[in-house]
C-alpha cells in the first residue's frame, strides 16, 4: 500500500473488499479478464484507489459484497481448491453462482471430510489460520491397527517429522481392535498432512479423517456437500 494515497496493489485491493483472493486475482488477470477505467490489467500488482477506480470483471463492475461466511460439510475426494489441473471436484462445484468469489479458511486434503469455513472476510480467515491464536479444531480419526498406550503418549509428548514439530493439543483413544482404532484429536495448527504424519510416525496409516469442529462450531445435521450460513453473532460466540 502507497501511504496516505489510498492506493493498494490490484490483488490486495479485491482481496480486502472481500471479491477476491489474491490467487484468483492473477487467475483474472492472465486471462484478461479484469480492467481498471477500461484500459486491461496486465499486472495484478498495479496500483488501484477502491473509492476512485472503476474496476470490471467481464465488462461488470466490481463492488463490495456484504459479509458472508458459511460453514460446508467437505466430502471425501473433493478438493480445496478453485480450480483443479487434473478435473478433480472442487469445492466450489457444491457452491451456487453468488458463493464462488469466497475463500476457504485453511485447506482440507482431498482425502478429509468435515467442516471447511468459507468467507470473503480475509482479516476473518488471517486470524482463524494464524498459529499465534491457536484456534482448537476437532478431528474424529480411524487407523489401521491397534494403537498401544504407548504410542499414544509418544504422540502426546510430540514427535519430531520432516524437521517439523507435530503435537496434538489433546488426543483420545475411543476404543481400539487388531483391525483398526478411533480416535479424536484436536488440534490448534494447519500443518500440512498433520495428524496423517503423526500416525505414520508410529506406525498406522489413516484410513479416515474427518474434521468435526473448529472453534465451537461444528457439523451439526449438515450432509456431504451442504452448508449453511454464519452470522456475526455466531462467529463471535464461537472464536471469542
Amino acid at each position: 500500500m502507497t501511504k496516505n494515497t489510498g492506493k493498494f496493489v490490484l490483488e490486495r485491493a479485491l482481496s480486502k473488499l472481500g471479491l477476491a483472493s489474491r490467487s484468483q486475482t492473477r487467475e483474472w488477470v492472465l486471462d484478461g479478464r479484469l480492467k481498471v477505467n477500461g484500459k486491461k490489467v496486465k499486472n495484478p500488482l498495479c496500483l488501484v484507489d477502491p473509492a476512485i477506480d472503476k474496476i470490471t470483471l467481464d465488462g461488470k463492475e466490481v463492488r463490495r459484497e456484504s459479509w458472508k461466511t458459511i460453514l460446508l460439510y467437505k466430502p471425501r475426494s473433493v478438493v480445496t481448491t478453485r480450480s483443479d489441473e487434473h478435473g478433480r471436484r472442487t469445492v466450489f462445484d457444491l457452491l451456487p453462482d453468488d458463493l464462488q468469489a469466497l475463500h476457504p479458511v485453511g485447506r482440507l486434503d482431498m482425502a478429509t471430510s468435515g467442516l471447511l469455513l468459507l468467507t470473503n472476510d480475509t482479516s476473518f480467515s488471517a486470524y482463524l489460520t494464524d498459529p499465534v491464536n491457536a484456534i482448537r479444531r476437532t478431528y474424529i480419526v480411524t487407523v489401521k491397527g491397534k494403537v498401544t498406550e504407548e504410542g499414544i503418549h509418544q504422540l502426546i509428548k510430540g514427535i519430531w517429522d520432516r524437521e517439523e514439530f507435530l503435537k496434538p493439543l489433546t488426543l483420545t483413544l475411543r476404543k481400539s481392535s487388531n483391525k483398526e482404532s478411533h480416535l479424536i484429536v484436536e488440534l490448534t495448527e494447519g500443518k500440512n498432512r498433520e495428524i496423517r504424519r503423526m500416525f505414520e510416525f508410529i506406525g498406522h496409516e489413516v484410513i479416515q479423517l474427518k474434521r468435526v469442529a473448529f472453534g465451537l462450531l461444528v457439523l451439526g445435521d449438515l450432509q456431504p456437500g451442504e452448508f449453511r450460513f454464519l452470522s456475526p453473532e455466531e462467529i463471535k460466540n464461537s472464536f471469542a
